[in-house]
């Protein structure tokens, strides 16, 4: 029992309630205890595995928040481990390389189980924003960024540059000063020279050839 209550100690950091740690690790202890053959050996050497692997699923299969390929959740609880014996045999937080050589993972991998962490227990949408003391009531899901109708713009100026640059100079000034400028065809004609119905031709003739640009055939 106290190896049982040893053994559950290590995911203290998991935020898992410790009784129900050390009952996870109980049950190991009896399934070990039904299983054990004295010719294994001594009953440590095999109670031990078997404490930590109920332990493992446990903590694989209930406490995970969002839902982690299983072989990234057991190196997630690898790397934890690895940083608790590492911060008391160094006296200091271990960094990604000195967890990559205890361990014997990639540091990329020690990285990926470490970002894998945020799923462990994420943070609800409607939880008050961090930081945030003068509006008390701005939470979490007030920051999730929405789509730009902007982008389509930037889209659409992409495919129809081509061709605005193949009208005539003068279509060209007559499109800026419509739809950047925003004037009217009136103006526009007092601009450019020439009479409003020539403008309005115009205009017409461009706004044709960067509709089939866009809708080709």
């Amino acid at each position: 029992m106290p190896l049982a209550k040893r053994l559950a100690g290590r995911y203290r950091h998991t935020d898992e309630p410790r009784e129900d740690l050390e009952q996870v690790a109980c049950v190991g202890l009896v399934k070990a205890i039904d299983r054990y053959d004295p010719e294994r050996g001594p009953f440590a050497h095999y109670a031990v595995p078997t404490m930590i692997g109920e332990l493992k699923r446990h903590l694989r299969d209930k406490r995970w928040g969002m839902r982690v390929p299983r072989p990234l959740q057991e190196r997630f609880l690898k790397v934890n481990a690895s940083i608790d014996e590492l911060s008391l045999r160094l006296g200091r937080s271990p960094t990604p390389k000195d967890i990559a050589e205890n361990t014997g993972l990639s540091v990329e991998e020690v990285l990926e189980a470490l970002e894998a962490s945020r799923a462990f227990s994420p943070v609800r949408l409607d939880a008050p924003h961090p930081g945030d003391a003068q509006d008390a009531d701005r939470t979490l899901g007030d920051t999730i960024g929405a789509k730009d109708p902007h982008y389509g713009f930037v889209e659409l100026g992409q495919a129809l540059a081509p061709t605005v640059r193949a009208l005539p100079p003068k279509q060209q000034t007559i499109l800026k000063l419509r739809f950047i400028d925003d004037l009217s065809q009136s103006e526009i004609a007092e601009q450019v020279g020439i009479s409003q119905m020539h403008v309005s031709r115009l205009l017409r003739q461009s706004l044709d050839r960067l509709g089939a640009a866009t809708n080709p055939p």
